[in-house]
């Protein structure tokens, strides 16, 4: 009887944890902190395609856009730590941000890193038929008419914002930053010659290039991309300062577990390693993630030192 009883009672306690489904059991949110279309955006379909395939379960991508991404990682920083909600972020939402927005209402501790996607090519493009077709026409321009030429930017404290900042700093000229919801806004202003130009990535700006649609001005890369042969390196036309790599990443809410954290990581892993994922990056002119890029503790330790590397370059 009282081995029945034990036996029972063990069953009773057993029975919630084998109850418990296997994660994921259901659709993952995952938040992209801007308007569909631009760079981030891009590359969180690619990848939530390919991550959902290794999950064995859907990956949906939510665009919840404002104040160059604050809005969307706030809303990642309030969900559940549950797994069911992450949120794709880059240097400007989870690094400059805290430079460039002073009511954010997280910080680098609400977060737990999943690992890095890719790292970005910062790209000046310029409307059509800008006067001027080089980085010595343009500068020449832009300091005949100090402050007249405007840049657009995905919203301050965006990557595409640190872009604009990176090259008018390293440019030494006057220019003025217009902030949009996104960057594909901001580049489809620029293809209508609403605005001169715009600080974006290769990632979604080079098929503007390549169409004729947007002139390439300068990408901010150690030689020239196989992409864009036309558009010569920052060192090449006298703008070596104009260093702005960017990157992208996956986070989740702090608190989600250890367990869940590394099952995420692991998808993750597999879907960049593919050759899908691989070709569409390359096509994109995008770096994949590679070797220890991958691991939460690599982005735990590279969040800091961005953080004070925007801090620098944004108190200037």
């Amino acid at each position: 009887m009282l081995r029945s009883s034990a036996a029972a009672l063990l069953l009773a306690f057993a029975a919630p944890a084998a109850a418990q489904p296997a994660y994921p059991a259901k659709t993952i949110t995952l938040i992209v902190p801007f308007a569909p279309g631009g760079t981030s955006d891009v590359i969180s379909r690619l990848v939530a395609d390919e991550m959902g395939r290794a999950l064995g379960q859907h990956i949906v991508n939510e665009n919840v856009a404002g104040a160059g991404g604050a809005i969307g990682l706030s809303k990642a920083a309030r969900a559940a730590p549950d797994g069911y909600t992450i949120a794709i972020g880059n240097t400007g939402t989870n690094a400059a941000v805290y430079w460039t927005n002073t009511d954010v209402s997280f910080t680098p501790d609400s977060f737990s890193p999943i690992g890095m996607i890719a790292k970005t090519v910062p790209v000046i493009a310029l409307r059509r038929d800008f006067p001027g077709d080089t980085v010595a026409e343009f500068l020449a321009y832009a300091r005949k008419y100090p402050g007249k030429v405007n840049l657009g930017h995905a919203g301050v404290g965006s990557s595409n914002y640190l872009i604009c900042m990176s090259f008018v700093q390293a440019a030494k000229i006057e220019a003025a930053l217009v902030s949009y919801r996104g960057a594909a806004p901001a580049l489809t202003d620029v293809m209508g010659g609403h605005v001169d130009g715009v600080c974006d990535a290769a990632t979604s700006v080079s098929s503007a290039i390549l169409a004729g649609q947007v002139k390439g001005l300068v990408v901010s890369a150690p030689a020239r991309l196989a992409l864009l042969p036309g558009v010569p390196a920052a060192a090449e036309a006298g703008l070596a300062e104009f260093q702005a790599e960017g990157w992208n990443a996956l986070f989740a809410p702090k608190g989600t577990p250890d367990a869940i954290i590394a099952r995420l990581n692991e998808a993750l892993r597999l879907a960049v390693a593919g050759p899908n994922l691989q070709k569409r990056l390359a096509d994109l002119a995008a770096l994949p993630a590679s070797g220890e890029e991958f691991s939460p503790d690599y982005m735990r330790a590279l969040v800091p030192r961005e953080v004070e590397k925007y801090r620098k370059l944004l108190s200037k």
